[in-house]
């Protein structure tokens, strides 16, 4: 019985693994689409990131009526999924300003400094096993970001910070994930945050271009291929982050953060096949520091769980 209940356990550890992999390799098409519609159809970054709520919204609202039915909007905690839709909201508008200005693959290396913040979370407020060579990766692996962040700084100005600020409000949002648990169904919790997060922008879209700021001019998309996008874009947010939501349902928190890392793969194709973008060779150096520590502590992860027991955290 132990070992049929340990195999389970494996098997859906692996799931959520493979989930998670999948999630974070097709999300950065959907930051592909925010920089190319600032880029090349002149929409600002919180226009887009309104849109991006929207057009959620409009593309899971159908499978979740058709799924849930009347109990589709009977959350058990509908306020603390508001909330994950403000903290979202908050951190797509900081990494689609930041995408506006910087390199797509160099706005990715910075924000890579979320899941050590989030498998820190995950030791400090939920008991998560994170011993001392996990925590050494952790500050090895800030430093790699704060070799690409230097040469940033420096061309971008306080614009360079922004994916640190996005990392820190993402990494709330997805420890938001575990700490609700398993009261509300991940379609329900994915639509309402949608919602949250839709409120929150028309706020900040209202705030912002009532002040004349540059990133909250309100726009409508001009053409087809504008609509077409902004859709995709809503598609891509919806149904991967209940990908990602599904995912912490069914593996540890800090064994799925380091998966992040595989979004600097597509990040890195799309900005140099759309925009020219390549990291130059700090920057590589500085990815391949914070990557490595990432992989260590999977790694490491790894090999506890195979020596679960009383042993001591690794």
């Amino acid at each position: 019985m132990q070992s049929s209940t340990t195999e389970h356990f494996r098997q859906h550890t692996m799931q959520g693994m493979a989930l998670m992999a999948f999630a974070m390799t097709i999300l950065p098409g959907m930051d592909a689409i925010a920089k190319y519609m600032a880029t090349y159809e002149g929409m600002s970054p919180g226009q887009v990131t309104f849109y991006r709520f929207f057009f959620q919204l409009v593309c899971t609202l159908p499978l979740l009526l058709t799924v849930m039915g009347r109990d589709a909007f009977r959350a058990k905690r509908p306020w603390m999924n508001l909330l994950r839709g403000v903290l979202h909201g908050a951190a797509s508008l900081l990494f689609f300003v930041a995408v506006k200005y910087m390199p797509l693959a160099d706005v990715f290396a910075i924000y890579f400094v979320e899941p050590f913040m989030l498998t820190a979370m995950s030791a400090v407020f939920l008991g998560e096993r994170v011993g001392w060579r996990r925590w050494l990766a952790i500050a090895v692996g800030f430093g790699g970001a704060l070799i690409v962040i230097q040469p940033s700084f420096a061309i971008f100005g306080l614009t360079a910070l922004l994916p640190v600020a996005c990392a820190f409000l993402y990494s709330l949002y997805l420890f938001l994930n575990r700490a609700i648990g398993e009261g509300d169904s991940p379609l329900t919790m994915q639509t309402i945050s949608g919602f949250g997060g839709m409120m929150f922008m028309a706020g900040a879209l209202a705030v912002g271009n009532g002040a004349g700021l540059q990133n909250f001019e309100l726009s409508l998309p001009q053409t087809p291929l504008a609509l077409g996008l902004l859709l995709i874009l809503g598609s891509l947010s919806g149904y991967a982050h209940l990908l990602v939501v599904r995912a912490f349902r069914m593996a540890p928190l800090s064994l799925l953060a380091p998966f992040q890392y595989f979004e600097i793969i597509s990040a890195t194709i799309l900005g140099y096949a759309l925009f020219g973008d390549f990291p130059n060779f700090w920057k590589w150096v500085g990815i391949a520091i914070i990557v490595g520590s990432g992989l260590f502590i999977i790694w490491r992860e790894r090999t506890a769980a195979r020596n679960a027991g009383p042993a001591a955290p690794d």
